[in-house]
């Protein structure tokens, strides 16, 4: 069930509450990402200017990189707080059924 929540003023977000077994668990609140999200998604608008410009490969390539690896550190945030939050959550509760959904998860995000 999700509902909608206000936060900043006019910003709003959506709140998860997830529920296992008689269980609900708040989700994490990733908000702090949101100002290096901005960021790759400006490199991003830059490599396709660069493209449009004909600029030098590995120019092109260089910028490419940086906005992924910046996505890649979002990601590997993101994926802590859920090993430190969802998934422990899941665990602490003492329902096998939660804890296997959670491995389940974890494996299909690694593998």
């Amino acid at each position: 069930m999700s509902e909608k929540t206000k936060t900043h003023g006019k910003k709003s977000a959506v709140k998860q509450m997830h529920h296992h077994h008689g269980e609900h668990h708040d989700h994490p609140d990733h908000s702090i990402h949101l100002k290096r999200l901005h960021k790759v998604k400006g490199q991003i608008e830059g490599i396709e200017k660069m493209i449009l410009d004909q600029r030098y490969c590995p120019d092109i390539i260089n910028q490419v990189k940086a906005a992924s690896a910046a996505l890649r550190a979002v990601e590997a945030e993101i994926f802590k707080s859920h090993l430190r939050g969802c998934v422990k959550d899941a665990f602490s509760s003492k329902d096998p059924f939660a804890a296997e959904e959670k491995i389940q998860e974890v494996m299909k995000m690694v593998f």
